[in-house]
């Protein structure tokens, strides 16, 4: 015990670090880019309903960009995607954005109102728009037309928005540019203006399965030639590839740089004008992602001819990659953080959100030329980082011989220390997707447990991405079976190890993390003594029958097996099926406007354990959809929650 430390039961430790804090506590930037010299980005307020602003940089601190309420975040997929763009380099000349309650494209310049530039639709939210580019006096975009208010029925065009506003009213004034596939990506023009590159997928892959590069040459009216595949083949044999980001060499010379993974590995290849294709640096690591929310990028070509990129295995390091296949990785960036995100350039300066385990987010700017880092928005919810603990990622066995990796999150607080002859409780933490991965990084939402004596394990259960395809795709037909078995070989290594108190083990998640809680108190009802299960996947039945929105309206075919074929998989792997057999008291939490995992399975759930003896408190939001935005919300959730870990496992929590 450290000098000034007081003795308390592990759990009980009063913390600096409330739910307030956690709900609007910590910066969340991200869609990082450049408006000529400046850096903007957007970043989701909480304290104004989860409104996500554009912000930018100013001398006391970050402050919105654009006059107004607005609301800059798009809902295409549902899971969103780049919401903005500047028009060009010259700051003047604006801003284009997605409103979020309208779904509407605006431009805004200095000095005006901003224009709506596209039509309304017959509700809110039927036409959508992301990932937008300017080119001459139009927007090119992806287009979601939503036919149903469900979201189960949608079409997706590549599609040119005239910048002059005439399309407000017009609709006939949006081109139609290109579709041909079921999800698009946004267009990537050729510098030149010669060509024009996308991504697109059909069900039932989802785009980190096999996606398809999609090249067209522009017309001189504007117009586009028949797209060709230049990498993937939808209808191709084994082994398929997930191009999941490509970008332009910026030197003239017709390069196409696409992030890819024919070898298991998502690296960056080269692709020449004559369809030549080179891995430019072969490695068991991954320069890309699961590509969950259009527009996302992980590479960005630089001027002087090399390429940004974020990299890693299980992290995300920024470094400079040459087209020979050089990779250097600057010691500023590396001091600066071991996770980036949302790359962006000037053409010579990198801006990125950075992180790392003693680091909250922050958006920066980075100068490849020697490596300096300076802090564009400072992280917020510093004054709580005395109580945050030093966490470490490490292995542990798996059932199936397969290592389980979980980054690891001690108790620890400056003030208290638990007696010397009890262990803590511990928390396994499921991160969502589950084709997704979590970071290694000083988060608000741990540090609320910890700081408590509450230790936390972040499980990368086999399906995380990060880890290349073969470990990712050990989830294949295999949900509910081997995220179970991960979460609970990390659970009984740490009891194993002497780390954790085997009467003390609790499991939380949202959405396909909230499967695989709900899920684990089916499977393992004696290991876990309680759980908070937010905004779940209860009963794949329905789900796989029409019951969630489009975009993953098929995810279940590769986690589970194609329906209706493998009904009986489904049936037998269901949490709604198995309530029976849970026995630890959980809190279940629920959106009421949820369109991916709809609010009827939890209200089944609730009803099927009434009066069985099992202490479900089920609790749901008006207004909240697949995550909670709003502070009183989180607030009410996160202390509904660790009263249940306290009840449960035997200690009087400081709220």
């Amino acid at each position: 015990m450290a000098h000034g430390q007081r003795t308390a039961p592990y759990g009980s430790w009063a913390s600096p670090i409330g739910a307030e804090d956690v709900a609007g506590g910590e910066a969340l930037p991200e869609w990082v880019d450049f408006v000529g010299s400046e850096v903007w980005w957007t970043e989701p307020l909480p304290e104004d309903g989860g409104r996500a602003a554009l912000m930018r940089g100013g001398p006391d601190g970050p402050v919105e960009a654009l006059p107004g309420r607005w609301d800059v975040r798009t809902r295409v997929i549902e899971y969103g995607g780049r919401p903005w763009r500047a028009v060009s380099a010259d700051p003047a000349d604006g801003v284009v954005f997605t409103h979020g309650p309208d779904q509407r494209l605006h431009l805004w310049r200095p000095g005006a109102d901003p224009l709506p530039l596209t039509p309304p639709g017959r509700w809110a939210a039927e036409l959508r728009y992301a990932d937008p580019t300017v080119r001459g006096d139009e927007v090119w975009c992806v287009r979601e037309t939503v036919a149903d208010e469900e979201g189960t029925r949608v079409t997706r065009h590549l599609v040119a928005v005239p910048l002059d506003g005439s399309a407000r009213t017009d609709p006939d004034r949006v081109r139609e540019l290109a579709a041909g596939h079921q999800f698009l990506t946004g267009p990537r023009i050729e510098p030149g203006g010669d060509r024009v590159a996308w991504i697109g997928w059909n069900h039932p892959d989802l785009p980190w399965d096999a996606t398809e590069l999609m090249v067209a040459d522009i017309t001189p009216a504007g117009a586009l030639s028949e797209p060709r595949a230049v990498l993937g083949d939808l209808a191709g044999p084994e082994p398929r590839q997930a191009v999941t980001q490509a970008e332009w060499a910026t030197d003239g010379s017709g390069v196409l740089y696409a992030v890819t993974d024919p070898d298991g590995w998502w690296n960056v290849h080269a692709v020449s004008p004559d369809g030549t294709v080179r891995n430019l640096r072969p490695a068991e690591e991954e320069f890309g992602d699961a590509l969950w929310r259009i527009g996302q990028r992980w590479i960005v070509p630089l001027r002087d001819g090399t390429i940004a990129v974020v990299h890693g295995t299980g992290e995300r390091r920024l470094g400079i990659l040459s087209p020979d296949g050089g990779l250097r990785d600057p010691e500023g960036f590396a001091a600066a953080g071991t996770e980036w995100s949302s790359p962006a350039t000037d053409g010579r300066l990198l801006a990125a959100v950075c992180a790392g385990p003693r680091r909250r987010r922050t958006v920066v700017v980075a100068d490849p030329a020697d490596g300096g880092v300076t802090v564009v928005r400072p992280p917020s919810g510093t004054e709580s980082d005395a109580w945050a603990p030093a966490p470490y990622t490490r292995a542990f066995d798996g059932t199936d011989g397969q290592e389980v990796y979980a980054h690891l999150y001690p108790p620890y607080s400056p003030d208290h220390a638990g007696p010397d002859d009890e262990l803590p409780p511990w928390l396994i933490f499921v991160h969502g997707g589950p084709t997704s991965r979590s970071a290694l990084v000083l988060r608000q939402d741990i540090g609320f447990f910890t700081s408590r004596g509450i230790g936390v394990a972040d499980v990368q259960y086999g399906g995380s991405s990060g880890y290349g395809r073969a470990y990712r795709e050990r989830l294949r037909g295999n949900w509910g079976l081997t995220d179970v078995q991960d979460c609970a070989a990390v659970a009984r290594g740490l009891i194993a190890e002497g780390l954790a108190d085997p009467a003390r083990i609790a499991i939380r998640g949202g959405s396909a993390g909230g499967w695989t809680a709900a899920a684990s108190l089916c499977a393992e009802p004696d290991l876990y003594g309680a759980a908070g299960v937010y905004f779940p996947l209860l009963d794949p039945v329905t789900w796989a029958a029409g019951g969630t929105h489009d975009f993953e309206a098929r995810y279940l075919d590769s986690l589970i097996g194609p329906w209706p074929e493998a009904r009986d998989r489904y049936e037998e792997r269901s949490p709604l099926a198995g309530a029976d057999r849970i026995k630890a008291p959980f809190v279940l939490f629920q959106g009421m406007e949820d369109k991916v995992c709809p609010p009827a399975q939890s209200r089944l759930m609730a009803e099927r354990l009434a009066g069985r003896g099992v202490a479900c408190e089920y609790l749901t939001f008006e207004g909240e959809g697949h995550g909670f935005r709003k502070v009183e919300n989180i607030v009410t959730a996160l202390h509904a929650e660790l009263r249940q870990y306290g009840d449960a496992l035997g200690f009087t929590p400081a709220l």
